[in-house]
């Protein structure tokens, strides 16, 4: 199961036809949320055969996101991987290291993930331009709702430990920085919380500004010679716009950050066609793969039939012997083993690549032949 803020998706390798399974998951599906089936129908979509595997890939790339070439969705793909690994078999463990390496190549390939893709990402990233290296630097957000918490994590994420939250009620506040480690503040105490900072990002819900010109310049007037970053991602302003004529003031308000994510949602863009290949590459490499499981249990059973007939011949070799030492027999055992794994290398990885090629019946059945092996349907 992969479950994200957007999207719950199952993954199965069906014993049944797709239409029953499809049935019997939707079923699941309703009956862990407590929702009618039929509403659920009709905001689900299903993928079969071979493209799951590019559905998958495409997901853990970021081709398939809210926000084009997000990079949380690979963690969240190789999360949802080790969780159900014990109870994977090879088929599905193939899938998702499949998905896993498509993502991975995405990333170190191309640039898709390079951009900011975020408000609060291209606010730090606005930050960085004006103040340099931010490792040591004092990080104030001002609003703990859905975008200041987000913020405050994305600066954690960045290595900044000097952070700290204003806002209007102070439970909230605690609540969003407690994991953090972050001081509080309360939005009477801005003029103390900005003399503090090194640079500031304001996400509350006011309909007015909460930050005007006279605040900052008091908090100016206790930190000089220091250079006061701001950047305004709320709607309606947080921040007065005449903060920006305040010497010692840099302000970026939601119009800068458009333009840098028209910027950065540009470049991923032109990405997106070479993702797209790497997709098609890794989901070629999954069909071949996978073809080659088809003979894995005949790879086994010839491998089980090579060592009974090792075990025996070894049991007779000793009997003919008569007494022998320990050291002698053991050089017996590892001399036959080593036989029969050289004598079987080249036969099964032969059988691998011709069922990766699309040949697994044809040369099962001759290998069956060859080495007398009963087929399945003959047992």
């Amino acid at each position: 199961m992969l479950s994200t803020c957007y999207r719950v998706e199952l993954y199965a390798l069906l014993a049944e036809g797709v239409d029953d399974a499809r049935n019997a998951l939707i079923d699941a599906l309703a009956d862990a949320h407590g929702i009618e089936t039929p509403v659920l129908v009709d905001h689900l979509y299903l993928h079969s055969g071979y493209d799951v595997a590019r559905h998958l890939a495409r997901v853990a790339a970021g081709l398939d996101s809210l926000v084009l070439g997000e990079a949380e969705i690979l963690g969240q793909v190789r999360d949802a991987f080790d969780s159900a690994r014990p109870a994977s078999g090879p088929a599905l463990t193939l899938l998702f290291r499949s998905a896993i390496t498509a993502g991975r190549r995405a990333r170190s390939e191309t640039s898709i993930g390079t951009n900011p893709g975020t408000a609060s990402s291209m606010a730090i990233s606005l930050v960085q331009g004006a103040l340099g290296d931010l490792t040591g630097r004092r990080a104030l957000v001002v609003g703990a709702g859905q975008i200041g918490g987000q913020t405050l994590k994305a600066l954690a994420d960045r290595g900044i430990t000097k952070l700290a939250v204003a806002n209007r009620t102070p439970e909230r506040a605690a609540q969003v920085a407690a994991p953090l480690g972050a001081s509080q503040y309360g939005l009477d105490d801005l003029v103390t919380a900005l003399s503090w900072a090194d640079f500031a990002v304001t996400a509350t819900g006011s309909e007015t500004p909460v930050v005007d010109v006279e605040l900052v310049r008091a908090a100016v007037e206790e930190r000089p010679q220091r250079t006061l970053v701001i950047v305004d991602l709320a709607v309606p302003a947080d921040v007065a716009r005449d903060v920006a004529d305040v010497d010692g003031v840099s302000l970026f308000d939601v119009d800068d950050l458009r333009a840098g994510l028209d910027d950065a949602f540009a470049g991923r863009v032109r990405e997106v066609p070479r993702v797209e290949a790497i997709v098609e590459e890794e989901v070629a490499a999954f069909e071949r793969h996978y073809r080659e499981l088809e003979v894995e249990p005949l790879v086994a059973e010839l491998r089980l039939r090579a060592e009974a007939i090792r075990e025996r011949e070894v049991e007779r070799a000793l009997g003919r012997l008569g007494e022998v030492d320990a050291e002698t027999a053991q050089q017996l055992e590892r001399l036959s083993r080593s036989l029969v794994t050289k004598l079987l290398h080249e036969p099964t990885v032969r059988l691998r690549e011709r069922a990766g090629d699309g040949a697994a019946d044809e040369f099962a059945a001759a290998v069956r032949e060859l080495f007398g092996l009963v087929a399945p349907r003959e047992q």
